[in-house]
């Protein structure tokens, strides 16, 4: 799976989570998803448990704490789906 097919998915698995609305359209790798996009800490584990459910992938709790930006959740997936 490439980079730019996960971030279609993922951009798609936040979108109902996050608070903006005109920031979801402008997705990047640099996109922050508590800054950016307004997504609070509680609701980014909803977020990575739709990941996990998504990419059929466990990500553990050091993984799941890098994942606050788009370009740490790819590598954090990308690694998960190397391990499978």
């Amino acid at each position: 799976m490439t980079q730019t097919e996960i971030l279609a998915k993922l951009t798609e698995i936040v979108r109902p989570y996050s608070q903006e609305s005109t920031a979801m359209e402008h997705v990047s790798m640099e996109t922050d998803f508590i800054k950016d996009l307004k997504i609070d800490s509680a609701t980014l584990v909803d977020v990575v448990l739709d990941v996990e459910d998504a990419f059929g992938i466990t990500i553990d709790n050091s993984a799941m704490e890098k994942m606050t930006n788009v370009a740490n959740t790819i590598a954090v997936i990308e690694d998960a789906i190397s391990r499978k």
